[in-house]
């Protein structure tokens, strides 16, 4: 009778098996199916794989059932199969083991490395309707893994440990960086992942051999927990159509005594590897002996300082922020729309013009209702430029992913343009070119947190930048709705992310002007509320029926109805006007948005705001 497996890895070294998915594709079924469904339709190839494995010397055999979650498997129209596909993937691995091999329920990370936008409440469901199905077919244990960041993971246990006491196998998918995704440390995630219950700790994936050397040697000094180790077998080359792995059996046997030296409990393969690999690993590993695991030495911090890496600028001697700014005055931000063709003079003497208005910063959007236009880093550093003016950039979540988005940010802080607003980005089938891509890998959510961690120093995978970013993040709030109060605790959850101040969608009902200050007055952030002056009868009724967010009241839309030209423009500022009334009286923050390149319309309104406030320009504005 085979042993208890927590006894078992806590007298010698098992040898786990090797890869699913790149074993499949190179027995010729190709990439871009569910290789899960074959636990139904081909149950004999996925017990072959499983039984080779066996065969190699493997004692642990995970069930082919990685991403046979609601979530993935909805990709393929097998979401009503979660159930069976589990238990299939179950029954198939334990007949494979026979009596003297262990079965692991493989468990794999829903974000997978994206910021998918998932609840916390739709991740804990999938984990629990995955982890039930396999607990029912009696698996050994469960093996979470290739998550890469530790609050997911720390879900998904905390979600098992609920429902289960079995052991319980956690595996991160960390590179270079020895950080996870979400910018902890290895030591700080493993004393995490300890005390949700995890049994044994370790890496999988993303990385080869030497890159699972460098993530153990930076846990070197904490290990508590055995710790297992699963490396891809190097690097994926594309080689005559076919992907391939360089790493060979006989290295992965040669790296295998070294990760028991280190400590690993439990050693096997990722992505490339194959019963090869394995046996190499079984042989070297067949009469070796594990030292029992060093004690831990005392944590000298709970958490990294990268105060005392970096240092943090003084604050002292440096201009104001914008919510510094509206803490002491009245404070306006002046939206200019990047234009849609290559001619920017009209938009640099717009922006000369509300300097000389004494606005105290410009917003620039990024392609806002999807529509190219000039890039608003290119614009917004010829504005600090040559105007002097604060660039205040919209960040989109739709047009790049997590790399671009990283680049995109780690540019403006090269430019000094450091206050930038975090909006989701309308969606690019509805703009002028309705064939391109929607990217969405950040929700507005996460792009202000992500933007938050570049501040603390850290980039988006983990890494340390070296330096700090000292950006001021701006969040979008849309009060046209039925339900404020609703509205308001989307709001407040932009907040906890890390958003340092407010800028709302147009405003044309003085008395929802007051509704969102009652509304948002227990808020600790700033809130500029928005101000668009309409220019003419045609304007308003495009903006109240076909943009998303902007709402005119029936009084607005009959004054405006059937006016143009200039007469159109000035009840458009009269209109607004009526409404600074009512906002200044509310709010520091104003958010003015200029119409169709029309400034002086904005120039006048933000002169009424100074006259009103009795702000006297400076000259220097003049």
């Amino acid at each position: 009778m085979k042993p208890d497996l927590r006894s078992a890895w806590g007298n010698k070294v098992l040898v786990g098996d090797g890869a699913m998915g790149t074993y499949l594709y190179q027995k010729g079924f190709p990439v871009g199916i569910s290789y899960e469904e074959l636990n139904l339709t081909s149950p004999g190839v996925i017990e072959d794989v499983h039984r080779s494995y066996i065969e190699a010397g493997a004692v642990l055999l995970e069930s082919n059932t990685f991403s046979a979650n609601y979530d993935r498997l909805s990709k393929y129209g097998l979401e009503s199969k979660v159930e069976e596909i589990n238990r299939a993937g179950v029954r198939i691995a334990r007949r494979a083991a026979g009596d003297h091999g262990y079965v692991l329920g493989a468990v794999g990370s829903i974000r997978a490395g994206k910021r998918a936008n998932l609840s916390s409440t739709e991740l804990k469901k999938y984990f629990t309707q995955q982890i039930a199905a396999l607990l029912d077919e009696d698996v050994d244990g469960i093996m979470l893994e290739t998550f890469y960041d530790v609050e997911e993971l720390h879900l998904a246990l905390r979600t098992l440990r609920k429902i289960s006491s079995l052991p319980v196998v956690c595996q991160l998918a960390v590179d270079e960086t020895a950080r996870t995704l979400d910018g902890l440390t290895l030591p700080e995630a493993f004393r995490i992942l300890e005390s949700d219950g995890a049994d044994v700790i370790g890496f999988n994936c993303n990385t080869g051999p030497n890159g699972m050397k460098r993530a153990l040697k930076a846990v070197q000094g904490s290990l508590v927990l055995p710790v297992s180790v699963y490396p891809n077998a190097g690097v994926a080359d594309y080689v005559d159509g076919e992907y391939r792995y360089g790493a060979s059996p006989e290295y992965f046997g040669q790296m295998a005594q070294t990760f028991a030296e280190m400590g690993c409990r439990i050693i096997g393969g990722c992505c490339g590897t194959t019963p090869q690999h394995i046996a190499e690993i079984s042989t070297a590993l067949k009469n070796y002996v594990p030292q029992p695991l060093p004690k831990p030495l005392p944590p000298t911090v709970e958490r990294v300082s990268l105060q005392d890496n970096f240092g943090d600028e003084d604050r002292e001697g440096r201009e104001p922020n914008l919510v510094d700014l509206v803490k002491e005055r009245h404070t306006v931000i002046v939206e200019l729309d990047p234009p849609r063709e290559l001619d920017i003079a009209k938009f640099m003497q717009g922006a000369e013009a509300l300097r000389r208005a004494g606005a105290d910063a410009l917003t620039l959007a990024d392609n806002s209702l999807a529509v190219t236009r000039m890039s608003n880093m290119a614009l917004g550093h010829l504005v600090l430029a040559k105007t002097g003016l604060r660039p205040l950039v919209h960040i989109a979540c739709r047009d790049r992913n997590l790399i671009g988005t990283q680049s995109h940010l780690m540019g403006f802080d090269a430019l000094g343009i450091d206050h930038v607003l975090a909006v989701t980005g309308d969606p690019a089938k509805f703009g002028d070119l309705p064939g391109s891509s929607s990217v969405y890998d950040l929700t507005s959510f996460e792009i202000i947190r992500m933007i938050k961690q570049l501040n603390d120093g850290i980039s988006f995978s983990g890494k340390p930048l070296k330096q700090k970013a000292n950006f001021v993040i701006g969040a979008a709030f849309n009060p046209n709705v039925k339900h404020l109060d609703k509205a308001v605790q989307r709001l407040e959850k932009k907040i906890a992310s890390g958003a340092d101040y407010i800028m709302t969608q147009p405003v044309y009902d003085q008395e929802l002007i007051v509704k969102i200050a009652e509304a948002t007055a227990h808020l600790e952030i700033p809130v500029f509320i928005g101000v668009m002056p309409l220019a003419s009868g045609r304007n308003a009724e495009f903006l109240h029926n076909e943009v998303p967010g902007i709402q005119l009241t029936d009084d607005v839309r009959n004054r405006m109805k059937g006016l143009e030209g200039e007469a159109g423009r000035a009840e458009g500022v009269a209109i607004a006007k009526e409404l600074l009334d009512v906002a200044t009286a509310h709010f520091n923050g104003i958010y003015l948005m200029t119409p169709f390149m029309f400034y002086d319309m904005s120039a006048q309104l933000m002169e009424y705001v100074w006259e009103k406030s009795g702000r006297k320009l400076s000259p220097l504005f003049r």
